[in-house]
């Protein structure tokens, strides 16, 4: 879809302009990597037994490495590249982690390091339809993301979502070293944070969002233990499934709430998987309107 500008009522299309260097891409994403991806840069062009790796990165909130490539050429295979890139980290670890260390004058260690949700980005003004395609399946830890430029210095970042992701990577390759870093690498999805017989969770969660859904565009992923809520970048809530409700993480101080019913929990000072300060506890529908009031309430302090 093109983009237009709006000129008296009037529409004027924008037109694209090439991107000439992939290195001025890879610039402008290193320097922006925190509105963009929300990552943290951690290198520039790290080497390693013969790799090259263009963006080295590390997600705090996931708490595992992500390497990001810039692509020009549409000749390579994301899978093949993705999972080499993958089994140059998970079979060197303590380089990465030395990196990590250096860079950013901390001190993490391997345990504190989740290499299950280990992530490889590409990054491209476009894929080939063999390449989109090849995305599509429910546990591959590779996302592909265009970038086009347009006139007045306006730049779109999309990512490439998988058409069907119901086969698992495991199943259809022949490849050893991809099935023993698929067993290691975890992608979470939100059907699969809840558990089989988790129906009236699982329902509760689908009558909650389709009524957020009325609020705003909800930009949904999952993680290893919870899934996001975001409204445009702005993080609304997070969502633990449980196995007769939902504990939602609310992302500002409970002072800061109007909460007439006392519902709400301060878990500021307690150990979770979650990054909100406020916890509410959402059991059935009769608790849905209630919810949405503080909803309304994170997303009107975002604006």
């Amino acid at each position: 879809m093109p983009l237009f500008s709006i000129n008296n009522s009037s529409l004027s299309p924008i037109s694209r302009k090439k991107i000439k260097l992939e290195k001025d891409i890879q610039v402008l994403v290193e320097k922006n990597l925190e509105t963009i991806f929300g990552l943290t840069f951690v290198a520039h062009e790290f080497q390693l037994n013969n790799f090259r790796i263009d963006t080295l990165a590390y997600d705090k909130e996931s708490k595992a490495f992500v390497i990001i490539e810039y692509k020009r050429d549409q000749s390579f295979s994301v899978i093949d590249q993705g999972y080499a890139y993958l089994g140059l980290m998970l079979n060197n670890k303590a380089e990465f982690i030395l990196e990590y260390n250096e860079q950013n004058k901390e001190n993490l260690v391997r345990t504190s390091v989740d290499w299950s949700q280990s992530q490889v980005i590409f990054v491209a003004s476009s894929f080939t339809q063999h390449q989109q395609a090849s995305i599509n399946f429910k546990d591959l830890p590779i996302e592909l993301w265009e970038v086009k430029q347009y006139e007045n210095d306006l730049i779109d970042f999309s990512q490439i979502k998988p058409a069907s992701t119901s086969e698992s990577i495991q199943t259809v390759t022949k490849d050893a070293s991809v099935k023993k870093i698929a067993k290691e690498v975890k992608t979470y999805t939100v059907d699969g944070l809840f558990k089989d017989d988790w129906n009236n969770s699982k329902q509760l969660y689908e009558t909650l969002v389709e009524r957020v859904q009325g609020l705003f565009e909800p930009e949904i992923s999952a993680v290893k233990h919870y899934i996001k809520i975001y409204n445009n970048s702005d993080r609304v809530f997070e969502i633990v499934p449980q196995k007769q409700g939902l504990k939602l993480s609310l992302p500002m101080n409970i002072k800061q709430f109007k909460d007439p019913e006392k519902k709400l929990r301060d878990v500021s000072n307690m150990g979770r998987w979650t990054n909100g300060e406020t916890e509410y506890q959402l059991n059935d529908d009769s608790d849905i309107d209630y919810t949405l009031f503080l909803i309304k309430q994170v997303v009107a302090k975002a604006e």
